[in-house]
């Protein structure tokens, strides 16, 4: 009697299936690489919250770990699928994130810039054909950034560095403009947007206790400069 179903069909789901596995088990092992990396320099970067004098030090550290999370990216790269970048991004999301957060956070206790996700992305090994920073990704990175720095203005003022939460309030309140310039949906970037304006108020009080105290330098000298004479 002859089979009504083709069992060879099966045969190679299996094989499709058995790939696939392979595929995302060779993944998730690069991730957690990657993750264990990001790690290393997110506690390398803890130490600017206790002492500042570290800062250029641990900044240094961690973007040697960054550097190494770039070759994991590349090798991350090789092993997606031509035209699959989505299939398979999911392993990668919530750890991209966190880099974009890290490789910000050493560019601008130091004065940088906030980089062009281009430039973040290069910096994190994401740039191959394909295999990019989602836009998204690299906005809730930079979120992540916020919430770490109004812990950094408050430690500062701490260890008796009265300007630099002055510097990091302007910034706070550029980026709580550039991002209303957004129209976002009600997804989970709106939702963490939504969240920056407890940021930005944490970061308004301790510059608000840094004036009222009258001990920015900054906040002195305007003091200190003579009234204009009145216009008759």
């Amino acid at each position: 009697m002859s089979n009504f179903v083709n069992l060879d069909i099966f045969s190679n789901y299996q094989k499709y299936i058995d790939n696939e596995q392979e595929v995302r088990e060779n993944i998730r092992i690069v991730v957690r690489e990657i993750e264990h990396l990001s790690k290393e320099a997110q506690i390398k970067l803890q130490i600017i919250h206790s002492d500042l004098s570290q800062i250029s030090a641990a900044c240094g550290l961690a973007r040697k770990q960054v550097e190494l999370c770039a070759q994991k990216y590349q090798k991350l790269a090789e092993l997606v699928p031509a035209g699959q970048y989505y299939r398979y991004s999911d392993h990668w999301t919530y750890i991209t994130q966190r880099l974009i957060f890290i490789i910000a956070l050493v560019i601008l206790p130091g004065g940088g810039l906030l980089g062009h996700p281009r430039n973040s992305g290069r910096n994190a090994g994401i740039q191959s054909e394909g295999f990019h920073l989602d836009v998204e990704d690299y906005l809730l990175g930079i979120l992540q950034l916020a919430s770490e720095l109004s812990r950094f203005a408050t430690n500062s003022v701490t260890q008796g560095d009265y300007e630099r939460p002055l510097n990091i309030s302007h910034f706070i309140g550029d980026l709580n403009t550039g991002f209303r310039l957004l129209n976002l949906k009600n997804d989970g970037l709106r939702k963490r947007f939504d969240a920056l304006k407890y940021d930005v108020k944490k970061i308004e009080e301790v510059v608000y206790d840094v004036s009222i105290r009258g001990l920015s330098s900054k906040e002195k000298d305007q003091q200190e400069e003579p009234a204009a004479p009145a216009i008759e």
